[in-house]
């Protein structure tokens, strides 16, 4: 139904087999042919094809997709080109003004860190149109949890950005300690004063990457003409 690459397919093709999956996929089938489901099909494993598993350097993990008209495309936070900036986002936008000098982008396209090596991961990655969370407790959890603890393996320094109770409850599968863990409250207006304002994680993730001789992240989204 998905289309994904032969790189991470491999590493959980197992996944695929299991009866919770199938599940899953019977019930988005019937889900997609009846009502608006968002992403667009083609879109909804992006996060993986964006980014190959040995080329993850960062994992920032959402909850589940936007659910207005044209907005998710399957990276988290992230927005089409021609979408208004998500409130979330916009807090994001103004933490990396503060802790990196980013200028304020004129979108809320990140396929530019998707590129660089940033895994935009949600914990549910489908959901029924102006219905939050709808497709939460159907299967894909457990499906991006088979997917966080493939990224937990890898023997290199990998940072984990947990905005929020739910990506925070990953946690306990990121045992490695090669890895930067790094927790903060949700951007969300609701939380985003409770401590993720100023809590420099964008930062602190380019200097622990430099420090064990990878590249920086160059957070700065462009603006589109």
């Amino acid at each position: 139904m998905f289309v994904i690459t032969k790189n991470w397919y491999e590493l959980l093709k197992e996944e695929f087999e299991k009866p919770y999956y199938k599940n899953l996929i019977n019930f988005l089938e019937m889900e997609y042919k009846t009502k608006t489901i968002y992403p667009k099909p083609e879109n909804v494993f992006n996060a993986l094809n964006r980014v190959k598993y040995d080329d993850v350097k960062v994992v920032i993990i959402g909850q589940d997709p936007y659910h207005g008209m044209g907005q998710a495309h399957g990276l988290s936070f992230s927005v089409e080109k021609d979408i208004n900036i998500p409130p979330s986002l916009q807090n994001i936008y103004k933490e990396l003004k503060e802790d990196c000098g980013c200028y304020i982008p004129n979108n809320g396209y990140l396929k530019r860190w998707a590129d660089q090596g940033i895994l935009l991961l949600n914990t549910v990655l489908t959901v029924r149109a102006h219905q939050a969370n709808s497709h939460q407790g159907k299967g894909w959890e457990q499906f991006t949890d088979a997917i966080i603890r493939a990224v937990n393996e890898q023997d290199r320094p990998i940072v984990y950005m947990l905005w929020g109770r739910p990506a925070q409850s990953k946690a306990s599968m990121l045992t490695n300690p090669k890895h930067l863990i790094l927790k903060a409250p949700h951007p969300s207006p609701l939380s985003a004063y409770r401590g993720f304002f100023g809590c420099k994680h964008f930062s602190l993730a380019n200097e622990f990457l430099v420090k064990n001789g990878e590249e920086a992240i160059d957070w700065q989204i462009k603006d589109i003409e």
